[in-house]
Order: C-alpha cells, then structure tokens, then sequence
C-alpha cells in the first residue's frame, strides 16, 4: 500500500506543479491527511480512501477540461487496479464536488470519508487562505471572497457526513466566524 500512495503523491504532485490557486497538489495532501485522520475512526476500504483523497482534484472542472475522469482512471490504469476497483474509486472521487454534488449524500462511508475530508480542507484557517488565493489569482477582490463564506463555506459545518468529520469541524468553524466578525469591523461593514 505505501508503494502505490507514493506513486499517487508523485503522480498528484506532478499534475499540479505551479499550480496555485488553492487547489495544488498540497491541498490533494491536506485532503489525504484528514482523510486518515477520519477513516481511522471507521471500517472502510482505506485504500480507496486514500486514493480517492489524493486524485479527488486531478480532473477538477475548475482546472481541466477532461472527460470521464481522464487523468484519475490513467493513474489507476496505470497501476494495474481492474475496472471494478477504478469504478469504486472514480465514484468516490464524483463525490467530492460541492457544486456538481447539490448537498447529495455520497453512496458509500468511503466518498463520505473523502467529502468530509476535502470539506474540512475549505473551512478554518486553510480555507480562509484557500479562499483568498483562488479569489486573487480569478481577480475578485475582497468583499467577492466575503460572500463565498456565505455561499458555502459557513454551510459545510453542518454537511459533515461522519462524526469524526463533524468534531473536527467545530473549531475550524468557530475560526472563520471569529475571522469575518474581524474583517467586517476593519472593513466597517455592519451585518
């Protein structure tokens, strides 16, 4: 198992060189870390996890054009996974979309795992940092980056689907509110 997760790292690593909107390939790191950190709690193919943390952002329609999970299913391929496993794990990784999934539930405790995961990846201090960098480098200014808190980043605290997820959570909820409550008073705004 060490073997083909560092595969994936370089892999994920490689894909995103440069790339720094937000979405790079420490973010897919990041992702896999809370990944564990969730999974660990649970019974669950932790291979598929894993992967499907790591590759969740390699065909992300906000950085690609591809089809069908293109750059994912290669990588799979590549490492000689059969069309049942790469099936369970591009659905883990369809999963994972805030946009393309509308608040759906994922099917299994697996893409569970992995949307809490990257969720958790967009909130706190990180997603804070997240948000501001994929505004720069998209030119939208401050108060543009203000209302995707509103939009989604203040709702994921409640669409954590594991418990685990839900804990971690918390506190990196409870920052951002304080964050905004900051910015809002140095910005003169009154809510």
């Amino acid at each position: 198992m060490e073997e083909i997760i560092k595969r994936a790292i370089d892999y994920v690593e490689n894909i995103f060189a440069g790339n720094s909107d937000g979405h790079g390939a420490d973010h897919s790191l990041r992702v896999y870390n809370n990944a564990i950190k969730i999974r660990k709690a649970y019974e669950c193919k932790a291979l598929y996890v894993d992967l499907g943390a790591l590759l969740h952002d390699v065909d992300d329609h906000k950085l690609f054009k591809n089809k069908n999970n293109e750059n994912a299913r290669k990588f799979l391929c590549e490492n000689d996974f059969d069309s049942e496993a790469i099936e369970d794990i591009i659905e883990i990784i369809n999963s994972v979309s805030f946009t393309k999934n509308k608040g759906a539930k994922p099917k299994t405790l697996e893409a569970c795992i992995v949307q809490d995961a990257d969720r958790l990846d967009a909130i706190g201090a990180i997603g804070v940092a997240r948000t501001f960098m994929y505004s720069g480098k998209n030119g939208r200014g401050i108060e543009d980056s203000l209302k995707h808190f509103d939009e989604k980043l203040l709702l994921l605290k409640d669409m954590m689907n594991t418990d685990e997820a839900k804990k971690l959570a918390e506190e990196r909820d409870s920052f951002m509110k304080e964050f905004l409550a900051e910015i809002n008073d140095e910005l003169n705004y009154k809510k």
